[in-house]
């Protein structure tokens, strides 16, 4: 990483020491809990893992504000260039440096690109091999964030680790939660149903009670150059690629049919695996004899014969399901809830809390029912349950009926 010396600064700008900023909307403070877990719980050595983005800059603004001694690690997870030959994350670690040094707080790199591609990237191909649509994020966040990047913050004298997400933790009755963030719009619990109770009492959310308006204005008014830094979108290996050009890499998915449900050939795709549930984008089918003008989606593809079928209306029945199968189980709270068991569920991030009952349990699959049918519920992905508030985990989807 390049030394504070060698970044450029415009030297006609001042900026502001944090001391000066105008009082937070929110402050930030650690709970008992998470002290106890803290070598000197008087001075908590709290490390931020900096992406680049305004999230984890706030978090880090908002815990040095507080007084705790706060240092900062890029995670380098991906190290593929981009047509032009240059690196998605030097453009970061630039905006993580200039952060960093209006804080005055000391960063480092840590590469965890090999852990990356053994953890997450071969799982996510391994997937799409399958037949399947899988969730790198949820990957990155058990493999990567608050496994390696948490044993190497502990390893180099961190007591807990702070990350930009929009989420929240608590301690009741004996165990940690997993809570939704105040934004709603934002919350990323989602993403995290997958860290168990030993990294959930190493981690702080910063920014979980603020919605992301306020965080960009803490950032604006800091002068913390990242205040209007576009959302990171998509899949981080892939960035602004196209997703197909840049998979056909790894995979071996040649042209083939797109038949109707009743077995008729209406055209050729690009490979099976590059499609998933419930897609409309990509197949170029239009002016079926017999049809409508309507649009169509995948509603089934078999990987081994490389076929895709196809049908016409968003809410074709093909497409929606009332009950699931889902393993690789993982409960925030350590154990399962009892089954059968009232709950509410989303199949994927932003999807509106749906009713539901966790039928059985057993071992590591489960089997849960919806009262209101649920469209394009794609293996792959992942279920995760909720108590209100309160994320109770979930588990990736085998199977639907």
């Amino acid at each position: 990483m390049p030394d504070r010396s060698q970044m450029r600064h415009n030297a006609d700008r001042r900026r502001p020491t944090y001391e000066t900023f105008s009082p937070v909307i929110s402050k930030f403070e650690l709970t008992a809990e998470a002290l106890a877990m803290c070598t000197n719980p008087r001075d908590p050595h709290i490390v931020v893992a900096m992406s680049g983005g305004v999230d984890s800059s706030v978090a880090a603004l908002l815990l040095k504000r507080a007084g705790y001694r706060v240092s900062a690690v890029f995670m380098k997870n991906w190290n593929d260039t981009d047509a032009d030959g240059r690196c998605r994350w030097e453009d970061d670690v630039e905006d993580v440096l200039s952060v960093c040094e209006s804080l005055d707080i000391p960063v480092n790199t840590v590469d965890l690109s090999q852990a990356y591609r053994d953890s997450v990237f071969d799982e996510f191909i391994g997937e799409y091999r399958r037949g399947r649509t899988p969730n790198p994020d949820i990957l990155c966040n058990r493999e990567i964030k608050f496994k390696a990047f948490l044993q190497h913050a502990l390893g180099t004298g961190g007591d807990i680790i702070a990350t930009g997400h929009y989420a929240k933790s608590d301690f009741a009755n004996g165990a940690r939660a997993l809570c939704k963030g105040t934004d709603r719009g934002k919350d990323q619990s989602y993403f995290l149903y997958a860290i168990d109770q030993s990294a959930l009492a190493r981690v702080v959310f910063p920014v979980g009670g603020l919605c992301k308006g306020d965080v960009r204005r803490i950032a604006q008014e800091a002068g913390l150059t990242t205040h209007a830094k576009k959302d990171s979108t998509g899949i981080c290996f892939i960035g602004e690629k196209r997703f197909r050009r840049f998979v056909s890499n790894y995979l071996q998915a040649g042209p083939g049919d797109i038949r109707g449900t009743d077995g008729v050939i209406l055209g050729r795709h690009e490979g099976a695996a590059y499609y998933t549930l419930g897609q409309r984008e990509g197949l170029g089918v239009g002016g079926v004899r017999g049809s409508s003008d309507g649009p169509w989606f995948v509603v089934g593809k078999d990987v081994e014969s490389n076929e895709l079928i196809a049908a016409q209306g968003h809410n074709h029945p093909l497409l929606m399901s009332t009950r699931l199968v889902a393993d690789t189980l993982s409960w925030v709270s350590g154990s399962p809830p009892p089954a059968p068991s009232k709950s509410t569920a989303k199949t994927r991030y932003r999807q509106p809390d749906q009713d539901c009952t966790i039928v059985r349990v057993d071992g590591d699959t489960l089997e849960a029912e919806f009262e209101q049918p649920q469209r394009a519920v794609t293996p792959g992905q992942s279920i995760v349950f909720y108590d209100g508030d309160r994320c109770l985990g979930g588990g990736i989807i085998d199977r639907t009926s």
